[in-house]
């Protein structure tokens, strides 16, 4: 760890030019103890970093000093600057090491690239936090300490021993074989398997996380792409899941099919408006989704949807009636 944070601590003088001490300690996220006895260490490998006092003093590096780092063309970069600004490392508690291999990224670009990749990378947005209806994107937070033991288990192919408070439960210890890990949306989820059987857990739901010595019992290969639409399609039609005939504005078709877990069926009316067979996570869920659409959406069945549905826009005409 320390060998990375001294290169890191290379980069970040040749990229930014003098830094002070405080300022190297918050990017490495160390202390301004351990910032000055790396600086130490540079110097005496033969690193011409020097210091400068006074009010506008740092540390830098003598002019000329290059790093021997692999060479990248630049849509390489590119492509890596861009996938940096995702937030998916942030969810496997890879933060820091994202902006480290960042900083490496940008000093392995030839001089005449280094400008006009970092230009164009701030002309692309990835998965901002917002969207145009100012909808926040809100990350789950994970203990790093958590997410570290998890991370190392699924590497390594260990069994992994997590504390898990699974929704409306009393959280308890499980021992699991994990598969993989798979961030959705700003939330990160354990693939694993329990006795063969599949397992998916919320990452913000384990409050705890040990990773064992037994090898875990799982393929050598996996496709996580193809098991997560596997898992996802399973958890679709599972559980106390509702299905609707809903009559819908083509204009707010895709209101619709946001909202739903799933479209089963679809076809046109004579009208021009379209019928589809929807289904949702449960009772909440369908009544939620329908209102939202208004009269632009009419639920043919079930019929106790209909007369929820009723029932809620007679309160709404009663309560503004005067």
């Amino acid at each position: 760890m320390r060998a990375d944070r001294l290169v890191s601590l290379v980069l970040l003088l040749r990229q930014r030019g003098r830094l002070t001490a405080d300022t190297l300690a918050r990017e490495l996220e160390v202390s301004t103890r351990t910032v000055l006895r790396d600086i130490e260490a540079l110097s005496a490998a033969g690193v011409p970093v020097y210091a400068e006092r006074g009010r506008h003093g740092g540390f830098a590096l003598l002019p000329g000093f290059q790093t021997e780092l692999t060479g990248l063309n630049h849509d390489e970069a590119l492509a890596l600057l861009v996938a940096g600004s995702r937030r998916g490392a942030q969810a496997f508690g890879l933060g820091s090491a994202l902006a480290s291999a960042m900083r490496k990224v940008v000093d392995a670009l030839p001089d005449s690239y280094r400008a006009t990749a970092t230009g164009a990378a701030q002309r692309l947005l990835v998965d901002p936090e917002t969207d145009l209806l100012a909808r926040r994107l809100v990350p789950e937070e994970v203990p790093d300490t958590v997410v570290s033991e998890i991370r190392r288990a699924v590497f390594a192919g260990h069994k992994l021993r997590i504390h898990y408070a699974a929704a409306a439960q009393t959280p308890k210890w499980r021992t699991v074989d994990p598969i993989g890990l798979v961030t959705v949306r700003e939330q990160g989820y354990l693939l694993a398997t329990v006795s063969g059987a599949d397992r998916t857990y919320r990452l913000s739901r384990v409050l705890a996380a040990e990773e064992l010595p037994e090898p875990a019992q799982r393929p050598e290969r996996v496709d996580l792409d193809r098991a997560w639409q596997e898992r996802s399609t399973q958890f679709r039609t599972g559980g106390d899941r509702v299905t609707a005939l809903v009559r819908v504005d083509p204009a707010r078709r895709e209101d619709l099919v946001r909202t739903a877990l799933a479209v089963r069926a679809e076809e046109a009316d004579a009208d021009g408006r379209l019928r589809l067979e929807v289904s949702f996570q449960d009772r909440r869920h369908a009544e939620w989704a329908l209102w939202q659409l208004a009269t632009d959406a009419e639920a043919l069945t079930p019929q106790w949807l209909r007369t929820s549905l009723r029932d809620r826009a007679a309160a709404i005409a009663t309560c503004y009636g005067e």
